[in-house]
């Protein structure tokens, strides 16, 4: 109970008259007038119960909180005296209805009461429920891609650099890892995870628990000479094993990279690994291996994902083009363009004419400027100028909308934000020259995201993205002089999902342990 204070509303923050809050100090408990919470408690139902009494001393100078711990005595004669059901600290897996067992479940537990005795869990049935009636025939995220003996291993790094071969690969993550094997010419034929046999050897599962099977294909294989070149093999037909050949263990795997196709119902269908081969010194003690997984559904084009919902901070932001006369024909949202969000990248001259073919791509969550420099002469003209620097700030094709999560599939349209365009023009006022002209000189685009789903595993989504193009005056130059101006490039990310001002709260988040009956007498 002295850690329990559901008052405590403001993250990192003092709480006013909040006693019990973490966050406060001897400074501010002498500013408080009272305690909002003067005593906390736990199950108010047990017989003996700890309870956390707060209060202020205003009488010490500077004023004082004072704690005390002390013990309750609950004068009921129905209370609690030991929490001794271990079946009600913890959820079981409750039986599923079927149509094999609902009459027995509603004989049971369809009264005004029923028994809650431990022995009643396990409740013997004459209709057996039929085998895997609780388990879904399909795989989910995360779940670990099962073979005809175990599972798809992904070696990696788990305590220190050495490769261990217990990593499950989980279905629709991506995976890329990096370890070192210990090794020896002499037996590098009898060493497992050398051969691609090892990598490949296991049929997949199409979904878990069945008899279904999906052997894996050798893709491609590529052969690495110990100056590091590779050279892709025409064919793949054939499996190059690993043997000795003048003190030189060859065809040693070196990497393995599996691409796994499933479909929209959790099914996997078709399984390929591309291989990396190469040859091992005598002299050489151990090697590093790399393994890498990707996940493509089945009917659909292939694109790099910035994260599985949500984005992840450091991946690019996914942009693409709506196709001429959606919706119709019928699917034709799936051929929207998938790219980037880009903006100028700075050369190390400032050119401005250099530096037009050259972009960078926006990173989620990281806030950019760039820019360069124009040196504009009394003989440019005015509206292929201002389109030149247009073009150049918004780049050969600006896209027309943007992924609002990470894993944003081109078909749903709807998970799709637009980019709004704004324009500013800075008037300059100047009776002394006889004609001017606007130019571009600057792209803002504001990245608006909020934390989606779960307060324990929040998602960032993209709700809002706007460009604005802000223009100048620029003034005619006499014959013969040259001016340079600066033109620039800025990306701001902003979390709405937080407080806008201070003095907003956020919802707030308590954490509390439930009474182990909380629920009773459901599971």
């Amino acid at each position: 109970v002295a850690e329990l204070c559901v008052c405590d509303l403001l993250v990192a923050q003092c709480d006013v008259n909040c006693c019990c809050d973490p966050d406060c100090s001897t400074e501010d408990f002498s500013l408080f007038t009272t305690c909002s919470i003067p005593l906390v408690t736990g199950d108010s139902n047990l017989c003996r119960q700890k309870a956390a009494v707060y209060s202020l001393d205003v009488e010490a100078n500077p004023p004082a909180r004072i704690f005390r711990l002390t013990e309750q005595v609950n004068p009921s004669i129905f209370c609690i005296h030991a929490t001794n059901y271990k079946q009600a600290l913890y959820l079981r897996t409750p039986e599923m209805p079927t149509p094999e067992n609902f009459d027995q479940l509603l004989q049971e537990f369809g009264s005004a009461s029923f028994s809650a005795e431990p022995d009643s869990w396990n409740v013997g049935t004459d209709a057996p429920s039929p085998p895997d009636a609780n388990e879904t025939h399909r795989y989910e995220f995360g779940v670990p891609v099962q073979t005809e003996d175990a599972f798809l291993r992904l070696p990696s790094a788990v305590v220190s650099s050495w490769c261990s071969d217990a990593n499950p690969a989980g279905f629709l993550v991506n995976q890329a890892t990096k370890c070192i094997r210990s090794v020896s010419v002499e037996g590098c034929e009898s060493i497992p995870a050398l051969s691609m046999l090892f990598y490949i050897n296991s049929s997949i599962l199409a979904v878990p628990k069945s008899s279904q099977m999906v052997n894996i294909t050798v893709q491609s294989i590529a052969v690495q000479s110990l100056h590091g070149t590779r050279t892709l093999l025409s064919s793949s037909d054939v499996l190059r094993l690993p043997r000795i050949l003048d003190e030189l263990c060859i065809n040693a795997v070196l990497g393995v990279s599996y691409h796994i196709t499933y479909t929209d119902t959790g099914e996997i269908i078709e399984a390929a690994a591309a291989f990396v081969l190469g040859a091992i010194k005598r002299e050489a003690h151990s090697i590093q291996q790399s393994f890498e997984i990707s996940f493509t559904q089945a009917n659909t084009e292939p694109v790099p994902l910035s994260g599985n919902p949500g984005y992840v901070v450091g991946l690019p932001v996914r942009a693409g083009f709506l196709p001429k006369g959606y919706p119709f024909p019928a699917g034709a949202a799936s051929t929207k363009r998938l790219g980037q969000l880009t903006v100028v990248q700075s050369v190390s001259n400032q050119d401005c004419l250099a530096a037009r073919g050259a972009r960078a791509p926006v990173l989620f969550g990281y806030n950019m400027v760039s820019g360069c420099k124009l040196r504009i002469t009394a003989a440019m003209e005015c509206q292929p100028l201002a389109q030149t620097l247009l073009d150049m700030l918004k780049g050969q094709s600006f896209p027309e909308f943007v992924a609002s999560f990470g894993n944003s599939q081109a078909q749903n349209v709807l998970d799709w934000v637009p980019i709004t365009h704004l324009h500013i023009s800075e008037q300059r006022i100047c009776p002394t020259l006889q004609s001017s002209c606007q130019i571009p000189v600057s792209l803002g685009i504001e990245v608006k995201w909020t934390k989606y789903g779960s307060l324990a595993n929040p998602q960032a989504r993209i709700v809002n993205v706007t460009a604005t193009i802000t223009s100048t005056t620029l003034e005619q130059l006499p014959s013969g002089k040259e001016r340079t101006i600066a033109v620039t490039s800025s990306v701001v990310f902003t979390d709405i999902s937080s407080p806008a001002e201070p003095g907003y709260k956020a919802w707030p988040t308590i954490n509390i342990k439930l009474p182990f009956d909380f629920f009773y007498p459901f599971v």
